[in-house]
């Protein structure tokens, strides 16, 4: 721990133009970036890359530092979409397994702050929560800073890093950021349980995190020998490992091991992850490679989505030409899940929402299944790969089906009160006769 350096003497280290790359989520560098902004008294650009920032840092969010920072996004928080606003924040498109590939092709970072595990008594620390790009971007960076926190739990997979690849340490404590366990609705639960019919024993599953995604979770528990790999691993996947429906027994690739690019969740997710060799947490690169997710059989993918059309195209990061979030890796899990041997892909989404009027100010319920996308919306997913489209009023299976029995197959599963607008909508396009 020679490198051992103050917070003060790392922001310092920053120059007028520099690149810096962010950890992803929870390896942050949180100390760091709380106080990034204090650089912009001797600096008047610099350029930050990020994905899902868990706070929202002055630098980020403070309009007061416009000309100063410019941030750049593979994946936008609700902190991000308010900061749009002030013109120095932009998206970086991406599948998210080519996140770190690709942008360092195009830009080569100068720093790259996250954050890690204390060494070990051989000199290796542990990146921790996530590996999606950081390995990567730490081999590409021209310095590397990681504060080490004796509070994040202790992970293995790829994301080991001795501490001589490591310019400097800042010392560091402060509590993993968590994401709470959210409680399924009644409309969560109808989807869960309309998935969880085509689930079976033996299968490896993929998840994201919110409602729909607790709520399959929680319709697997009395399913058997499943198996993880996953991009995200969510305190969902932790409950179902402990009810005993994950062994991870039936893997054709890595058995025995959950397998994932990053990890958040609870603090009890934390606590398992802490020196737990049945996880897995791998470079993004390999984990979310379509290639690689193809080798596991009977893999599942299941994934939301903002907005459908009746053609099967998913609008699932932008509301129109408003960035929502990010493409994340829902095409290198859904078109992954299909290259496997008996895989199957699941799109899953509200047939609702609550959207106010811009005439009357109230708020009014629009189909989320639409004849033609917003005006603008980013295709996240394209009709060619997908699979199963999932609402509370049922399962539509789209595989190797043409537009007329698409639209057929959708609008069964729209909410009753859209459905007859639905299919005159779809005769006027001329989708049906």
């Amino acid at each position: 721990m020679a490198k051992t350096i103050s917070l003060d003497e790392a922001l310092k280290i920053v120059k007028d133009g520099d690149h810096i790359v962010a950890g992803m989520a929870g390896a942050e560098g949180r100390a760091f970036f709380e106080r990034l902004h204090e650089v912009s008294s001797h600096t008047n650009h610099v350029h930050i890359d990020n994905c899902l920032p868990m706070q929202a840092y002055p630098f980020m969010v403070d309009d007061a530092y416009v000309d100063h920072f410019t941030i750049n996004s593979w994946f936008f928080s609700g902190d991000l979409r308010k900061a749009f606003k002030n013109g120095n924040v932009t998206f970086i498109p991406n599948h998210l397994h080519f996140a770190g590939v690709k942008r360092t092709q195009h830009a080569k970072p100068n720093l790259f702050v996250g954050n890690a595990t204390p060494p070990d008594k051989h000199g290796f620390v542990s990146l921790s929560l996530s590996n999606v790009y950081e390995k990567h971007m730490l081999k590409k960076a021209d310095t590397v800073i990681l504060e080490i926190n004796p509070n994040l739990p202790r992970t293995f997979g790829d994301l080991e890093v001795h501490q001589d690849d490591v310019d400097y340490f800042v010392e560091v404590s402060y509590d993993a950021p968590e994401l709470p366990d959210m409680p399924p609705n009644e409309k969560d639960e109808k989807i869960g349980a309309n998935v969880a019919q085509y689930i079976n024993d033996g299968d490896t599953i993929q998840l994201g995190i919110g409602g729909i995604p607790n709520a399959v979770a929680n319709a697997l528990v009395d399913k058997k020998d499943l198996g993880v790999h996953t991009e995200m691993l969510t305190t969902g996947f932790m409950k179902l490992y402990r009810s005993g429906a994950i062994s991870n027994k039936k893997k054709t690739l890595h058995p025995g091991k959950m397998v994932a690019a990053f990890a958040l969740g609870t603090k009890e997710l934390y606590e398992f992850l802490d020196n737990n060799p049945a996880v897995q947490i791998y470079d993004g690169n390999y984990v979310n490679d379509p290639y690689v997710i193809g080798q596991n059989d009977n893999q599942v993918s299941i994934n939301t989505t903002i907005e459908i059309d009746l053609t099967g195209q998913c609008a699932s990061e932008s509301i129109g030409t408003k960035q929502f979030s990010g493409t994340g890796g829902q095409t290198d899990t859904a078109t992954g899940a299909q290259r496997a041997r008996n895989g199957r892909s699941f799109i899953t989404l509200y047939s609702t929402a609550n959207v106010k009027n811009p005439e009357t100010g109230k708020r009014e319920p629009i189909s989320k299944i639409v004849p033609t996308l917003k005006k603008g919306a980013a295709v996240t997913l394209s009709r060619n790969d997908v699979d199963y489209v999932v609402t509370e009023y049922g399962v539509a299976e789209l595989r190797g089906t043409t537009i007329k029995e698409r639209v057929e197959r959708l609008i069964a599963i729209a909410h009753p009160d859209f459905r007859d607008s639905l299919y005159r909508e779809a005769k006027a396009i001329g989708y049906i006769r």
